[in-house]
């Protein structure tokens, strides 16, 4: 089935988006982490982009399914069959695969033991040879060119669309972490609750999200911006638009800010003191699709009075840390970051 596949491969399994990484190739598949099941026969109608077309505009006979909830595995079907598409999609791009995969998929660090098994089981149910996985924040420090194998302290930030993963690497490995599953996705649904309550209008996921790429702000800047948004009135039930400013963005993404900053400072007060001190010299790194929301790193960096940078690669520095990590698997492999599982005959 699989015939022609490099011996390589990282997934960047995200709520929000899979990326397929391939070393010397980078990255050869970009996706939405989105399928659309048909209801009554459960057959796959489309995955990826296609599907996430559908949100919104789809029949009744059609579920639009995001099977990764806060980072891990919702709907494990689904998600194996999504990893397949994307897997046979990636072959059909270059002919560079030589037998079967070692595939590496990256995992939040607060992941349970089921949860972990799930992606395990996802990937070689997908056609892994062996399938390992490497905490998130780990491969994003990779990625992002931290000095993580050196004894000194680096911070990395990773906001993705379902989680935040905040951690203090050194010496190769994970020195303190938390996860907190607020992140992108929660960004959104502030937004949409924040235009239902103070404007009574009904905004879908996709309008939220083009809000928070193109007014959103996470603190008051100098560029004021306005954009018009349509919906639907509670009031009337009919379509309505009204402008929007950064201003009110500012106010709608409050609460979420704050608990990733929290999240910041939290796993500071945890970091032994030497490396509280590296990190106060080297500054906090932050990545994701969740660090380009606009003034979040001037934000951060004045609630914790520390420099703070976005990675020179955001949106791919994870699934880039997780290509580098399976290609030196055997320096890997006496990491606490890195585990596998062997695609065993039952």
């Amino acid at each position: 089935m699989f015939a022609g596949f490099s011996k390589n491969v990282g997934i960047d399994l995200g709520t929000a988006n899979t990326l397929v990484y391939v070393k010397g190739r980078g990255v050869i598949l970009r996706e939405p982490s989105v399928v659309a099941v048909h209801r009554d026969s459960g057959e796959v109608e489309a995955v990826g982009s296609r599907a996430r077309d559908m949100i919104g505009r789809a029949p009744s006979n059609i579920s639009v399914i995001r099977p990764m909830k806060d980072g891990v595995i919702a709907d494990f079907d689904t998600t194996a069959a999504m990893m397949n598409h994307f897997i046979r999609q990636s072959l059909r791009k270059r002919s560079i695969f030589t037998g079967r995969p070692n595939v590496m998929v990256c995992i939040p660090s607060g992941i349970t033991p089921v949860e972990k098994r799930a992606v395990e089981d996802a990937t070689k149910q997908a056609g892994a040879k062996e399938a390992y996985t490497i905490e998130e924040p780990f491969a994003a420090a990779i990625g992002s060119g931290l000095p993580v194998w050196e004894a000194t302290g680096s911070m990395i930030v990773d906001i993705g669309g379902g989680t935040t993963e905040v951690a203090i690497v050194s010496l190769g490995g994970i020195v303190t972490s938390r996860s907190l599953r607020t992140a992108g996705d929660e960004m959104d649904e502030a937004i949409i609750s924040y235009i239902k309550k103070k404007y009574n209008l009904l905004i879908g996921e996709r309008t939220a999200e083009e809000m928070k790429w193109t007014i959103g702000t996470a603190g008051e800047g100098n560029d004021e911006e306005t954009m018009d948004v349509r919906g639907r009135d509670l009031v009337s039930g009919l379509p309505k638009t009204i402008p929007v400013s950064s201003e009110e963005m500012v106010e709608a993404l409050d609460e979420t800010v704050r608990a990733i900053i929290d999240t910041v400072r939290n796993t500071l007060e945890e970091a032994p003191p030497e490396l509280a001190s590296d990190i106060m010299d080297r500054g906090i790194v932050i990545t994701g699709g969740g660090s380009l929301l606009r003034n979040l790193d001037l934000v951060i960096s004045r609630e914790t009075n520390i420099p703070v940078t976005v990675s020179e690669h955001p949106l791919d520095s994870v699934v880039h840390g997780t290509g580098e990590a399976l290609a030196n698997i055997r320096m890997f492999q006496s990491k606490s970051g890195v585990t596998s599982r062997a695609n065993r005959k039952r």
